[in-house]
């Protein structure tokens, strides 16, 4: 097994880029593609057919929005996981959005989203209204709802849920539970 350099890490890259490098930034991409993909391709399978993007273009397109943040204090690769986790989940809602828009004749214009993002002419269902629910178990609850964007979007295991967020397994577990019992609840409101 080949072990990079300790300032080659993705942490130390993080690190790095989260004090204004970067090169560190354009270093660390490579290193966290693949998963990049997966989460891409998970949020991506959540929404169906509504949404016909390639989780590379998803990949790409939260690629540029993360390579404007500027000065965050990255835990480790599982907060930057996090964090484009919730990037691309925006993104998903931005478009799906946008077209609910356009379907109701409001001529809405995609301010960032590149035209391949929303490519389908069927109505985007659920995904708005999941974020709603989300925003408001946020706005109630607000470690509930990053148990939410953890587990559902970023795909990441009770155990490293509870590591990023500083609590035990335990509570993941019970906060996952309300939470989903809560979204469920919201969802169902007519």
């Amino acid at each position: 097994m080949v072990r990079m350099a300790p300032s080659r890490t993705p942490t130390a890259l993080l690190r790095a880029w989260g004090r204004g490098d970067q090169g560190a930034f354009d270093e660390l991409v490579p290193l966290v593609y693949a998963e990049l993909r997966r989460i891409a391709r998970q949020h991506l399978g959540h929404e169906g057919t509504a949404l016909t993007l390639q989780p590379t273009a998803l990949v790409n397109e939260a690629y540029l929005r993360l390579i404007d943040v500027n000065r965050i204090e990255w835990q480790n690769r599982h907060h930057f996981f996090a964090v484009a986790a919730s990037v691309m989940r925006r993104l998903l809602v931005d478009a799906a959005r946008a077209r609910r828009a356009q379907k109701r004749g409001g001529g809405a214009q995609m301010a960032s989203l590149d035209d391949e993002l929303v490519v389908s002419n069927e109505p985007v269902r659920g995904l708005v209204e999941l974020d709603d629910a989300l925003r408001a178990l946020a706005a109630v609850d607000p470690r509930k709802a990053q148990v939410v964007e953890l587990r559902y979007f970023a795909g990441m295991t009770v155990d490293e849920t509870a590591t990023l967020l500083q609590v035990s397994p335990n509570t993941v577990m019970r906060d996952w539970r309300l939470a989903k019992v809560w979204l469920l609840r919201e969802l169902s409101r007519p």
